[in-house]
């Protein structure tokens, strides 16, 4: 952060806050450190969910095998950023007929298939357009791994096929003439920061992956295996331990990798949060402050119309204050504040109780953590505040990349 303030305060300046910032170079850093870790057994395959910036998403492409889209408007954003269509896979449980028929006929590399309904409108769609369609078979896992932000296995899903149906699943598919059955695709886990949690994970992965394609009678082109790798957010989390993370999964993948009927296999770790989650930060001015019984208030310009998780109200249980940092007064006093949005309601808070160095009217303030899952997961349109800007720094300088105006109300 410290090499980074300088950077910060001058896309406050120049831009406005609210403002997200995004760091290119530690993105590419990052993938960078990721792939050699588990020594290129794993290309890496972004979820544009994360962040679909279409700036940032062209900057990817560098650095990832594949893109994850999970709406055609997500397909055409990486189309228009010259993502060839054959490095996408196109997944999500309610895919309309039309987002099926335009993948199909873009050439989307892989649909990933969460419903029988699905795969029948896949196998229409491609024989309209005339061509076969590589698809991948979405697994729900019974098991539920622990330690994981959010597990989508063990219980009722949305998500794929339950591990109970697969066998029949596959065995119907092979009816469908029009459909390519290329692989398997599992994410059970999300925002984990536990190594032995991601290893177990991988573990109950390729034992689903192994059954699934010797009932096919497969030798799959690819698996995706969906990361779960976790971000810190809070002041007592540590950062996921890459090397030991690495340790206790790659005896699970060489050992697949030494079946006859996956030694050609391309296994893909399916990622967003972990790539570029610590690279960005969401940038917040200090608007007013007051007293209040007993309470320090700082209100902000910045919310949960600009930050829904950084506000606990993205599938947060237990609120929790996120990182913040004053970029503009680091070295003052610290004083407990919390801090509230600009928005006309009492659960506009972004952090309660916060021990933060003095924070003043006009002080710059960042939230850290915040290049996955802040810009694209707010209600921006909630009491029509001007929209964050998008910027990037690269090559030690600043990038617009915004994809939204100021309004009527300008920034900053």
């Amino acid at each position: 952060m410290a090499d980074r303030t300088a950077l910060l305060l001058q896309a406050a300046e120049r831009f406005g806050t609210p403002a997200y910032v995004y760091d290119v170079e530690a993105i590419a850093a990052r993938a960078r450190t990721l792939t050699a870790a588990f020594g290129d057994r794993l290309a890496l395959s972004y979820a544009v969910k994360a962040n679909p910036n279409a700036g940032l998403l062209a900057r990817m492409l560098a650095h990832v095998a594949t893109l994850d889209v999970s709406s055609y408007g997500e397909v055409w954003r990486a189309l228009a950023i010259g993502c060839p269509p054959g490095r996408l896979t196109f997944s999500g449980p309610a895919k309309r007929p039309a987002e099926v028929r335009g993948a199909v006929a873009d050439g989307v590399g892989e649909l990933v298939l969460e419903s029988w309904t699905e795969a029948e409108t896949a196998d229409r769609a491609a024989a309209e357009a005339g061509r076969k369609q590589p698809v991948l078979v979405r697994i729900n896992p019974a098991a539920r791994p622990k330690k994981f932000g959010v597990s989508f296995s063990g219980r009722a899903s949305q998500f794929g096929f339950d591990e109970e149906v697969v066998d029949e699943v596959v065995r119907r598919l092979a009816a469908l003439r029009n459909l390519e059955l290329a692989g398997f695709h599992i994410f059970s886990g999300t925002n984990s920061l536990d190594p032995a949690a991601i290893a177990e994970n991988f573990g109950i992965m390729a034992r689903l992956f192994e059954r699934a394609a010797e009932t096919a009678e497969l030798s799959p082109r690819k698996l995706v295996f969906g990361s779960g790798f976790g971000v810190p957010y809070t002041a007592g989390e540590q950062p996921l331990d890459l090397e030991a993370t690495a340790a206790g999964v790659i005896p699970i993948l060489d050992a697949l990798k030494a079946q006859p009927r996956f030694a050609s296999t391309a296994l893909v770790l399916e990622l967003g949060r972990w790539l570029v989650g610590p690279a960005g930060w969401l940038l917040t001015s200090v608007v007013a402050e007051k007293h209040s019984r007993g309470v320090e208030f700082r209100a902000c310009d910045a919310g949960f119309n600009n930050h829904l998780a950084a506000c606990g109200m993205m599938g947060t249980v237990i609120r929790r204050n996120w990182r913040f940092a004053n970029l503009s007064n680091p070295g003052g006093e610290p004083r407990a504040v919390t801090l509230v949005g600009p928005l006309c309601t009492s659960i506009d808070v972004l952090a309660s109780d916060l021990e933060l160095p003095e924070a003043r009217v006009g002080d710059v303030l960042a939230v850290e953590s915040s290049g996955a899952y802040g810009f694209t997961a707010s209600p921006t349109r909630f009491i029509s505040h001007p929209e964050p800007a998008e910027v990037l720094i690269e090559n030690d300088a600043l990038v617009d990349v915004s994809e939204s105006s100021a309004g009527p109300a300008a920034r900053g």
